[in-house]
């Protein structure tokens, strides 16, 4: 099972307030069709098949994301997951080694070693030094002579990591160097608390990757379903656009119609979510400073989640505290064995406009006594 879906298809739904939403706040069409003419217009949008690369001109909007990609490097698919699914099933076969930067998004691992018939190893992060840790000589060391891929996500989900910009060249060359294609998650770009941290795309710095974005996390338009991927590779792409025939075959015209006025729109979109971020992340520092003797976390530098964890010599199970805390506040946190990353830590996202809300529930279950040491 996908874990962390199944968790989120029983509780998402049915409780008030999520403290661990990955993506940020949402708006409503009226918010991106804000004028009359765009509003005139998507209501004579026909609602026939859409063509399978995706619209041109979502395409091309795309391409205003990075700075070498042209709009023939951009694949349109209804999601960042069909296009992980449509990516490893193209690209890879059974015996074939990925490197996975781990913990990580299930499907970047499970898609490839339980339907591929891959053989993965992960790339794990730590929390060293203040921060959130990659060992270079660990990816190296772990290439093998049927290594085909190495897949990084950056800004980082769950962490809210982000690699420094030395280790992401080096990455690249260490594919470059061995062949190896690179598969890049950049569902948070854009959203660096400061800018300066800002990664270049993948895509735009090596032939072989293949970098990842969607309309769901940094833009807050998860409903959409719009993700695409981008890169300078001509045959590998030929390969997708072929596989995607037997799953989706096309996206929703209406979605890829609003999900160009949203790209339009981009900047005034990414301004609102960050300042929400930021803001939030504020509320998010003082809770963990005050019950620095229950928590420990690593303050997230991009996205909108954090990995906090329980302390080590605190007796209590992440997946009890959720279910506790879920059932008497109405608040939901995401445990980190969703993840398979150990039963202490869970998943915090300070996305939404009503976290502080939410997080005052979880100040209130823990001043009525509900954590004892």
């Amino acid at each position: 099972d996908f874990v962390l879906e199944r968790y989120f298809a029983k509780h998402e739904f049915s409780t008030k307030y999520l403290l661990c939403s990955s993506d940020c706040e949402s708006v409503k069409i009226g918010d991106i069709l804000s004028s009359d003419e765009s509003r005139s217009r998507f209501f004579e949008e026909r609602l026939g098949y859409t063509e399978s690369l995706g619209n041109p001109i979502l395409r091309k909007e795309i391409t205003n994301l990075y700075s070498s990609i042209q709009e023939k490097n951009v694949f349109v698919f209804s999601g960042a997951e069909e296009a992980i699914f449509v990516f490893m099933s193209s690209l890879l076969k059974k015996g074939d080694h990925i490197i996975v930067q781990t913990p990580c998004y299930q499907s970047l691992t499970e898609v490839a070693q339980g339907m591929c018939g891959c053989e993965v190893t992960g790339w794990e992060m730590r929390p060293e030094n203040g921060g959130w840790q990659l060992d270079i000589n660990l990816l190296k060391d772990s290439i093998k002579s049927n290594t085909k891929l190495v897949v990084i996500n950056s800004p980082h989900n769950p962490t809210g990591h982000q690699i420094p910009k030395e280790m992401f060249e080096e990455i690249i060359n260490v594919c470059r160097q061995h062949g190896l294609y690179l598969f890049s998650d950049e569902v948070y770009r854009f959203l660096e608390h400061d800018a300066k941290d800002r990664l270049p795309a993948a895509c735009d710095l090596y032939d072989n990757a293949f970098s990842l974005g969607v309309m769901s996390k940094s833009f807050g338009l998860a409903g959409l379903r719009i993700g695409w991927l981008a890169t300078k590779n001509a045959n590998a792409l030929s390969k997708l656009i072929s596989f995607k025939d037997y799953t989706t075959i096309c996206n929703s015209g209406p979605s890829e119609f609003i999900a160009i006025e949203a790209l339009r729109m981009k900047d005034q979109l990414l301004h609102r979510n960050l300042e929400i971020a930021v803001r939030n992340k504020i509320k998010v520092k003082t809770f963990f400073e005050k019950h620095a003797d229950v928590f420990d976390w690593v303050e997230p530098i991009a996205g909108v989640i954090a990995f906090p964890c329980i302390r080590s010599d605190v007796p209590i199970d992440i997946n009890k505290l959720a279910d506790d805390l879920r059932e008497k506040k109405g608040v939901l946190l995401l445990p980190g064995t969703c993840y398979s990353f150990g039963n202490k830590h869970f998943r915090l996202g300070f996305g939404r406009e009503n976290f502080g809300e939410a997080l005052d529930q979880f100040e209130a279950y823990i001043a009525e006594g509900n954590l004892i040491k």
